[in-house]
């Protein structure tokens, strides 16, 4: 069975935008929005790879490295500047598509497997994930204007 692997790639995903969160929010705590909101969705991610450790524990968790891999090649510090929080916001709105396909995948396993409790857990934070992606790319576009046209 392979949902281990994609358990272990959901957990990891999580974690790794929590964290990413939280290091963009504070980068740009001057922009008040960025910051609050950031760190509200750091606290949401960091629970999804909470509620995922039983699920983790009863398919035997694998662990693959694309969610390091992906977080150091997307995400090796923040930036500064209107084109730096423009940037920032990109990755994470990569990141979190990520973790929004595996809910997805994860959530056709659990069909699969039959396991409710699973299903339960996905339906959940696969909606928390979408608003995380939404109010990423509507931020993005009110950041555009500032960052590509105006500043210097």
């Amino acid at each position: 069975m392979h949902l281990a692997h994609y358990l272990g790639l959901l957990h990891k995903a999580q974690d790794r935008l929590g964290d990413a969160f939280t290091e963009v929010g504070a980068a740009h705590r001057d922009e008040p929005d960025v910051f609050h909101t950031c760190e509200r969705l750091a606290g949401q991610c960091h629970r999804h790879a909470e509620q995922l450790a039983p699920f983790a524990r009863r398919y035997a968790e694998e662990a693959p490295a694309e969610p390091d891999r992906l977080h150091s090649e997307l995400f090796s510090g923040s930036r500064t500047g209107p084109i730096g929080l423009l940037r920032d916001l990109q990755d994470l709105y990569l990141m979190a598509a990520e973790c929004d396909i595996c809910w997805t995948l994860v959530g056709q396993a659990a069909y699969g497997a039959r396991d409710e409790e699973l299903l339960g857990v996905v339906k959940a934070c696969e909606q928390q994930t979408a608003i995380q992606l939404k109010w990423l790319r509507t931020r993005m576009k009110q950041a555009a204007p500032q960052a590509l046209v105006v500043a210097e």
